[in-house]
């Protein structure tokens, strides 16, 4: 097949890599892509959210499947275009992709087909907000509605905090993605992350992992779009995982067989587990970004087929997916001043001197000047390594980071503790 792959960051970085590799695939593009996808697909100028652009370069090199990587053209529809030309997408259409889009879509589709979530309450005004908040024990979360590249969910320890972010969102701090917020009860527990792959009616798990959203050590700071992940997650175990499927997973894709908008694609649950068993927190419609990339370094199958198959209906009859039994972990490379303001422009040296020993170090947010590699953006490289533990596979991955020249950057020195202490007992 020819394959297009959607997207520039680190999750496609790890998906070209993976794809690059597949005995299915005959040609692999990427759109824009970035200097690591550059050595496993044919990198092309066309920006993923330039929908005509994409559309008009399948039809011009006859693409076979394309693989949607972020969230935002999923929302904007491409897929559904793609389709409407015969072009075999993975990926939800605009009207599934709300499961990401909205998070009231989600929350609505939650209540309607009994899936276990927090409470919560959609709010149109500051005014509404404000006095919803009155029904809500303190902390208390306040998410934005849209789309917030992973950084519009605010967990208020206070009312007064509370109050502060409801006054943000309306007055703009999220754009567009603040024109609505969702308040929702605050619920305890260990975090998870678990995905499971879809053709709009069959579903099929696809591993499990653990990500880290505070920007620093001891999970302190604000959130961010995740500063280090590992796969799989043994705090999700095989009992928990199978809760996951009967009461989240599967009551989804059918509801939404059910309304006329199946989904196709990976859904990317993020969980709560909490005392009274695993309940949804929010849906990705795409793979995580660092968990893609510790699941893509334990996939061991043909990653085009399986997709293909999810795209065009057929996952009933596909194998289901092979990982390693090792473990792997990611370590993300920040530059200065993330999530906030990050520093752009850091030049990075010691990337290949970082990947002795099957460490392998994704490109997320990364350009060239010239003969160097330079940081572009607030996530810059995911130092990713395996191990037969989480312990072996942080101490590989810290080794490799160590091995980085990248003064304009930095990185939390704790990924996988939590796994990391439990092994130790």
């Amino acid at each position: 097949m020819n394959i297009l792959l959607v997207g520039s960051g680190g999750r496609e970085h790890a998906l070209s890599w993976q794809l690059a590799q597949s005995p299915s695939c005959a040609k692999l593009y990427a759109a824009p892509g970035n200097p690591g996808i550059e050595a496993h697909a044919e990198c092309v100028g066309i920006a993923a959210d330039d929908l005509d652009g994409l559309v008009a370069f399948c039809t011009a090199h006859a693409i076979d499947f394309v693989v949607v990587g972020p969230e935002a053209p999923l929302v904007a529809g491409l897929a559904d275009r793609l389709r409407a030309r015969g072009i075999a997408t993975f990926g939800p259409g605009a009207a599934a992709a709300q499961l990401e889009g909205s998070k009231g879509f989600t929350k609505d589709l939650c209540a309607r087909a009994a899936i276990p979530t927090a409470g919560y309450r959609r709010c149109t005004s500051a005014a509404e907000a404000l006095a919803a908040l009155g029904d809500f024990a303190i902390p208390v979360v306040i998410k934005a509605d849209g789309l917030a590249a992973g950084k519009g969910v605010i967990i208020a320890e206070t009312r007064a905090d509370a109050d502060a972010a409801v006054a943000d969102m309306f007055d703009g701090a999220f754009g567009g993605a603040g024109a609505e917020v969702v308040i929702e009860e605050y619920m305890a527990g260990e975090e998870a992350s678990f995905f499971a792959l879809s053709d709009g009616t069959n579903v099929m798990a696809f591993g499990s992992a653990q990500d880290h959203k505070r920007v620093g050590d001891g999970d302190v700071g604000p959130n961010t779009g995740g500063m280090g992940a590992y796969s799989p997650a043994p705090v999700l175990t095989a009992d928990l995982e199978a809760q996951v499927m009967d009461r989240i997973i599967r009551p989804t894709v059918a509801t939404l067989a059910a309304d006329g908008t199946p989904y196709v694609g990976v859904l990317f649950a993020g969980l709560m587990l909490t005392d009274m068993g695993p309940k949804l927190i929010e849906y990705n419609a795409r793979f995580g970004d660092p968990e893609c990339q510790v699941l893509m370094m334990r996939y061991a199958g043909d990653l085009a087929a399986l997709l293909y198959a999810a795209s065009t209906g057929a996952l009933a009859d596909a194998p289901p997916p092979a990982f390693a039994s090792d473990y792997a972990l990611t370590v993300v490379m920040a530059a200065n001043g993330y999530p906030a303001t990050p520093e752009k422009g850091g030049a990075i040296h010691g990337i290949a001197d970082a990947e002795s020993g099957g460490v392998r170090v994704f490109h997320a947010g990364t350009a060239r000047d010239g003969n160097t590699i330079v940081a572009a953006g607030g996530r810059v490289l995911n130092v990713t390594a395996t191990g037969r533990t989480v312990t072996e596979a942080q101490a590989r991955a810290y080794a490799a980071v160590d091995k980085l020249d990248f003064a304009s950057g930095f990185c939390r020195r704790d990924i996988g503790w939590r796994e990391v202490a439990r092994e130790a007992r």
